[in-house]
């Protein structure tokens, strides 16, 4: 069961949003939420927390915006899917790069809604074709990081993983093509996070596209 939380001012589109994945019988609508002080305030009380959160850019009091580096320092583990009527180039990529693990226009047909939110829980991140423009727009500006050299920083077997990672493969999936153990795999990513200082599987599939270490065509 995937347990998600929704973060939007609008009532009547997150209730409406609710019943779309509630028909979703692996998907459990567990906090609601009007805006980012509230949706923080719910998280800290709550038994449990969700592992997919639908999160509103533009609300009152609290935006997405202004949340988001919070939920990422407290609650690192929910992953972020933006949702937002407008596509603003500069909110998306800052929340990105702060690991955001994709985005959802506000008229997106249902079945990408429960695709992106399934892959999201699945692979840690779903960047329509859309989406990988803007990032690869946004790459012919400067990279703050330093460089991975391949062949030095990172290994062979830590490239094929990283390859294989941004192809959007599940865990069970990379060590199928790699005969080796899933465990084997989730050494190899957390090699890769902190080598990259990258903050999740969404940050290092950006840091890895900037640095030119994979070739990844978009999906559609």
């Amino acid at each position: 069961m995937i347990k998600i939380a929704l973060a939007d001012d609008e009532l009547l589109f997150r209730k409406g949003l609710r019943l779309i994945l509630e028909e979703n019988p692996d998907f459990e609508v567990i906090i609601e939420a009007g805006n980012g002080a509230e949706l923080m305030e719910r998280m800290r009380l709550s038994d449990q927390l969700p592992q997919v959160l639908l999160l509103d850019l533009q609300m009152p009091i609290r935006s997405g915006l202004e949340t988001a580096p919070d939920l990422q320092k407290e609650f690192p583990d929910t992953r972020i899917i933006i949702i937002s009527s407008h596509f603003h180039r500069s909110y998306i990529i800052h929340l990105i790069e702060l690991g955001a693990s994709a985005y959802l226009p506000k008229n997106a047909d249902p079945n990408l809604v429960a695709t992106t939110v399934r892959e999201v829980y699945d692979k840690g991140f779903h960047y329509s074709g859309d989406v990988l423009s803007l990032i690869r727009e946004h790459m012919q500006n400067p990279i703050k990081k330093k460089p991975v050299i391949p062949g030095r920083d990172l290994s062979t077997r830590e490239l094929e993983v990283l390859q294989l990672i941004c192809e959007q493969h599940t865990t069970a999936e990379i060590a199928e093509k790699l005969f080796i153990s899933p465990r084997t795999v989730d050494g190899h990513r957390n090699r890769l996070l902190e080598k990259t200082d990258s903050r999740n599987t969404a940050g290092l599939v950006i840091y890895a596209m900037h640095n030119e270490l994979v070739n990844l065509t978009p999906k559609l």
